[in-house]
This record gives C-alpha cells, sequence and structure tokens, in this order.
C-alpha cells in the first residue's frame, strides 16, 4: 500500500507487465488518474534463466501497454508502425542481427547447441512445433489457449504430410520449473513415428537453422525463426504478427490489422523491439549501456560455457590462486574440484567427463603423466595479456587468464590453442572492425600488461635510431621454450649492439625482476657497454612510444609494439612471430599463414583469453576484453592519483592467516565468499 505521504508526488505507477499480481498497481492507477507503466524483460536477457536468478540485462517500459497484449495498443506496436529507417538506425539494426546470428543468441543462452539426428528415410522436411509454459501471460493475451496448441499440432501435422515434426520444450518446462501446454499423450499413435519431443535444452537458432518451417503460438521463437529466413505460422497474436511477415491463423488477426495496416520488414520489426524500445543494462559497469555492450557479453559468456563444459579438477592451487582460478574456469554448466596432489586423484571417484588444470610448467610433466593415467585431457592455466593494475610476482589480482587445452602460447612447439586460431580462423568484417577499433583505443588509453604508471619518459637520441630492448625473467618459461642461442638478457643486448652498432639503445628491465622477484638483472658495468639508457623506472608503453624498433626474446612488450605500429625483431619464438609481422631472428616454419593485424589482435586478445573483473565490478560472469581494457585503464589512474596498495592496513584476522597484502586478501575473501554461498 501507498501512504498518503507516499502518493504526493507520483506521476505514474510502474509494475511487471500485465500479470494479475499487478492488478492492484493498475487500479491504483486507475482511480489517482495517473498513467500506470509496464516493465518486463527485454528479448536478449540473460546469458541464464529467470528462474535461476539470472540478472536482467535488459528491459523494455511501455506507457501504452504490453508487447505481448493484442487487445490493445502497445508503445511497440506504435513504433512499428511509425518506424523510418535512417542509415544510421539501419547500419545499427544490421549490424546487431547479423551479430545476434553469428553468435546464435536468444532470451536466454544457457543452453547446448544441439546437432539433430539424420532425418528418417523418406523425410521431405524438419517442422518445429513452439511448446510454452502453461499460463504464461503471452498465450492468454495473445488470444489463446491450451486448445490452441493442440490445433497447432494437428495442423502441422496435417499440413506436412512427408516431414519430421519436432516439438520444442520450454526451458523452464525441462529446468523443472513450469509445466507446458504439449505432453506425450496429445501425440495420436498414428503420428509418433514421426513426431520428436525434444525433452533437452537446445540453443533456439541452431534449432531453427535446422528446421524448414516453423509453427508457433505467441513464442518469441517465431520472431526469431523470421530472422533465421524461416516460413512462420502464427497461432496466437504475437507482436510480430499482422505485418506481412507471418502465416497468421488466428481469427482475430483482421482486427489486429487494423491497428497494424502496414506491411513491415524483419529489418524494421528488429529496429524497433531491439533499437528502440527495449533498454540495456552495460553488464561490465551495471550503467546504462546498449544493446552491443549485451550482445558481447552475451556471446562471451556462452562461448565461455561452451568450452569449460565438464568437471574441471584444478591441481595444486592454495586458497590465494583458488580465489584467483575460480572466476575464470567456472560456469553455470560445470563442476570445478581443488585438489591439493596429483596422487589424490587415486583415492577419488573421478567424473565421466573430467579434465585436470594446472597452473605454469612446475609439475607438468608429472601432471601429464597422471593425466594419462586417470584418462583426462590436460588443461593449462596463465595469465592473460592485459593482466592487472600491478605485478604478478606482487600478488596482485588477475583481470584475465587463459585456459589452453593443447598447449601453452609461450610455446612454439606445443600447438597451443592460440596458434591454431591465428593458423585457421576467418574473419568477417565485423570481426576485423571490431580488432581495429579495440587497437585504436588500446593505444589511445596506454594500457599494458601491468599498468603500472610513470611520469613522462622522453630520449635525446641525437638523430639516431632509438632501439628498445625490453628485458625478460630469465628463468621464465617462454625463455626457457621459445628461445635459441640468444636466452639471456645480457645475450640479447650484445646480439642487438652487434648488428646495431650506431643505435640508440634503451633498455628496460622486466619490473618483477627490477623489483627483486626473478631472476634477470643485467650488471651495471655490462649495460654501461651495451646500451645508451637504462629505464628502470619508465612505464613500458612510454619506452614503445619513443623507440623505432623493439628487440626482443619473447616479451609481450613485442605484441604491445606492434599494436604501436613499431618495428619488431624477435630472437625467440614469441606467440605473434612467424605470421609476416615481425623481422624474425628465429625459425619458426610451422607457422606457414601470413596474418594481418587485425587477425592477431582477434586471436591473441579478443578470443584467447578468457576475462573477468572483481567482484562488484559489473554484474558478474565474463566480459569481453574492451570491458576490461576500460577497466584497466579507469584503475591505473586511480592508483597513479592515491599509490597502488593504498588501501589501509589488513585487518588482523586475515594477518593471523598469514595474509600480507590487500591483493592476496582480495582473492581469499572471494573463495571464502564462494564457499559460504555454497
Amino acid at each position: 500500500m501507498i501512504s498518503k505521504r507516499g502518493a504526493e508526488g507520483l506521476t505514474a505507477i510502474a509494475g511487471w507487465g500485465q500479470r494479475p499480481t499487478t492488478a492492484a498497481a493498475r487500479a491504483y492507477a486507475r482511480r489517482r488518474g495517473l498513467p500506470y507503466i509496464s516493465l518486463e524483460d527485454g528479448f536478449l536477457r540473460s546469458p541464464g534463466l529467470s528462474v535461476d536468478g539470472d540478472v536482467t540485462l535488459s528491459m523494455v517500459v511501455d506507457d501504452l501497454g504490453i508487447y505481448y497484449d493484442a487487445s490493445r495498443p502497445s508503445r511497440l506496436e506504435a513504433l512499428i508502425a511509425g518506424i523510418e529507417l535512417d542509415d544510421a538506425l539501419a547500419r545499427q539494426a544490421g549490424r546487431a542481427m547479423r551479430l545476434i546470428r553469428k553468435y546464435r543468441l536468444s532470451k536466454y543462452n544457457h543452453s547446448p547447441e544441439v546437432t539433430l539426428p539424420a532425418a528418417q528415410p523418406g523425410s521431405a522436411s524438419r517442422v518445429l512445433v513452439v511448446d510454452q509454459t502453461f499460463g504464461d501471460m503471452s498465450v492468454s493475451l495473445g488470444g489463446a489457449d491450451p486448445d490452441t496448441f493442440l490445433d497447432m499440432l494437428a495442423c502441422a501435422l496435417r499440413e506436412n504430410p512427408g516431414a519430421e515434426v519436432w516439438i520444442k520444450t520450454h526451458p523452464d518446462i525441462l529446468a523443472g520449473k513450469k509445466r507446458g501446454y504439449l505432453t506425450a499423450p496429445d501425440i495420436d499413435p498414428a503420428d509418433a513415428m514421426r513426431v520428436h519431443v525434444l525433452a533437452r535444452g537446445a540453443s533456439p537458432l541452431p534449432l531453427l537453422e535446422q528446421m524448414d518451417k516453423v509453427y508457433v503460438v505467441t513464442s518469441q521463437m517465431g520472431f526469431e525463426a523470421l530472422m533465421m529466413g524461416k516460413p512462420v505460422v502464427c497461432f496466437g497474436l504475437p507482436w510480430y504478427a499482422g505485418w506481412g511477415l507471418t502465416d497468421d491463423r488466428h481469427a482475430g488477426v483482421a482486427a489486429l490489422r487494423a491497428r497494424r495496416p502496414v506491411a513491415r520488414s524483419v529489418e524494421q520489426l528488429f529496429a524497433a523491439a531491439y533499437m528502440q524500445y527495449a533498454r540495456y543494462l552495460n553488464p561490465a559497469t551495471a550503467q546504462s549501456g546498449s544493446i552491443f555492450d549485451v550482445i558481447e557479453y552475451l556471446a562471451c559468456n556462452k562461448r565461455m560455457e561452451t568450452l569449460t563444459r565438464g568437471t574441471l579438477y584444478c591441481m595444486a592451487m592454495g586458497v590465494w590462486k583458488r580465489g584467483v582460478v575460480r572466476p575464470f574456469v567456472h560456469t553455470r554448466s560445470n563442476k570445478v574440484r581443488f585438489v591439493g596432489k596429483l596422487s589424490r586423484l587415486a583415492h577419488m571417484p573421478l567424473a565421466e567427463d573430467r579434465r585436470m588444470v594446472i597452473w605454469g610448467t612446475k609439475a607438468l610433466e608429472a601432471s601429464r603423466a597422471a593425466a594419462q593415467r586417470h584418462g583426462m585431457p590436460l588443461w593449462r592455466m596463465e595469465d592473460g595479456f592485459l593482466r592487472s593494475v600491478g605485478l604478478g610476482s606482487d600478488l596482485f589480482r588477475a583481470v584475465s587468464l587463459v585456459l589452453d587445452t593443447h598447449g601453452m602460447y609461450y610455446d612454439p612447439a606445443s600447438g597451443s590453442d592460440l596458434e591454431r586460431m591465428i593458423q585457421r580462423q576467418q574473419l568477417d568484417n565485423d570481426d576485423i572492425a571490431r580488432a581495429r577499433e579495440f587497437n585504436a583505443v588500446y593505444v589511445a588509453s596506454g594500457v599494458s600488461k601491468y599498468n603500472i604508471q610513470a611520469g613522462g619518459f622522453a630520449v635525446d637520441a641525437g638523430g639516431r635510431r632509438v632501439i628498445l630492448v625490453p628485458g625478460q625473467v630469465e628463468d621464465d618459461a617462454s625463455i626457457r621454450l621459445g628461445t635459441g642461442d640468444v636466452c639471456t638478457n645480457q645475450g640479447l643486448l650484445q646480439a642487438v649492439r652487434a648488428a646495431n652498432p650506431s643505435a640508440y639503445i634503451i633498455y628496460k628491465p622486466h619490473p618483477d625482476v627490477e623489483a627483486g622477484n626473478r631472476e634477470g638483472r643485467v650488471s651495471a658495468e655490462a649495460l654501461a657497454v651495451l646500451a645508451d639508457l637504462c629505464a628502470n623506472q619508465a612505464n613500458i608503453i612510454d619506452c614503445i612510444l619513443v623507440a623505432d624498433e623493439v628487440h626482443t626474446m619473447t616479451s609481450l612488450s613485442g605484441f604491445e609494439a606492434l599494436l604501436h605500429g613499431k618495428v619488431v625483431h624477435c630472437y625467440g619464438g614469441p606467440f605473434y612471430a612467424g605470421w609476416g609481422l615481425t623481422q624474425d631472428h628465429f625459425p619458426l616454419p610451422h607457422r606457414t599463414r601470413r596474418a594481418s593485424l587485425e587477425e592477431l589482435i582477434f586471436a591473441a586478445i579478443l578470443q584467447y583469453p578468457r576475462y573477468a573483473l572483481p567482484e562488484g565490478a559489473g554484474v558478474g560472469g565474463y566480459v569481453p576484453a574492451e570491458a576490461v581494457m576500460k577497466w584497466l585503464a579507469t584503475q591505473a589512474r586511480i592508483m597513479q592519483r592515491r599509490g597502488i596498495g593504498e588501501r589501509g592496513p589488513i585487518p588482523a584476522w586475515m594477518v593471523r592467516r598469514g595474509i600480507k597484502t590487500w591483493s592476496i586478501a582480495q582473492s581469499a575473501m572471494e573463495e571464502w565468499r564462494y564457499r559460504r554461498r555454497r
């Protein structure tokens, strides 16, 4: 109830659609002469089901009615009737439709992509009949009832005598939360041989691709079928019926067309419904966003859900590492088990869909042997290329990791997933445009792997060619596995100086080495001979910007230099070498493709790593690389203003548990919170 005091200043009443639970709110609005605004989920809602609590990422706000109520006008109906596709809107709508079809997105996006078995002998085609949840408001307000579904099934069978008829069950029904209209007893025994009930999760768009015709009452899958170019028969009055695109069988369609007197294209319906009617939340910021924010987020989470299915046994990871790793491997459809020692696997009941996950190379051979012994594939994890604000060796939490199912990117002989992507991928215009835009924003924002800020940096080379030599951690796996004769920082400096005696050489020590955490220091005596300047306090991006060339063994700085348009010489085999973009001094004959910079960016940044922001940033889940880049740039500016790590003292109860830095505390708290939620 709204008190008299609370009613002062009210300009409208809002409620969730036209459900019976909103009757009191609608009655109150009528009594007070206030407009009633209907709220409802949008058409690209979330990665998972609403009944499972997934946050809604799109919503519609309707001040006239609601789109699924055919008995009265709605704001969507008015938008469709009056829409004019100017060039800008047509381009945006066309791009959004392409991406939805490409990523195969729907309202919910948790179901796997199902390939139907080969058609039965004599079957001329496949027809889809779409069931809905019993009591769905779109059914009754769309002029339908339980008998409508039976009529629809009978008609589909009658009109398609030589076809297989597949009944698609709603996801909420499969989850056991609700019941449907079509069940096995509704199927005539004479038709049983050609009627199939798809009683398992199936992603809608891949399923529609396999159909020749679609029958619906009011399901949103009817419009998705239109987007896929399929003929659609409507037995109810959904929002997309009556515009000349569907075969409308409902008796009330003539009256409906009086309100929908103009023919509209699929593109016009999409622009009105998805671009103008729906509102979107940016998942990375939990603020107002665009349809493209939601599309990229849903595509990212759907892809990671698919890649990480099964039961993952994560080996030899402490509490801090578990807190780091869990957000990058846990999905709604898999299980994650942390196991302290390889020997424990022999005493555990192992799942049939088991996979082993390890970090780094410390116990690689023993892990390979154990994985083979227990019949499970070995997956490997490492930091991604946009990692954190602060050093990994100082235990600053990562916001990107890679999970490689074949090898690892820093080992050119391992056949890593990244190498396979670059070698085989075929990009479309949208992919290339996305990679190009990412590169432009990356260069403008000045981000890097660790994003350690520094002041301005400049050199006076006296007109000489400036060469940057980035130092590396000498016992790093990329050096051990990806170099030949040149395998130390001093050896690299010697090779560069010998080949470029008159150049101005800047040596930038690796920040982990400079911090005293790792091996690779070059003596002052050697530096005095081999380098003109040791830029130990400078930001790596500042060093790249003043250089004409970058000479490296396997450093990620070489990749960053490519993004900044610099000439790069490689004396080892990093992931970005061997594709025709670098001057290579280390043979990589198995990399036979000549790749563009956009293709390299798309694989190495946009596809290969997985990204997750810290708890409290956005709505959770996996996020696209663009969101992480923006977050890192913002955090780097904040840290520069106040100093990294200035968050006050660590609570005493954490210190007693051996936690001495805020970065470890953050990951440990996330792991403990997860355990409590479980």
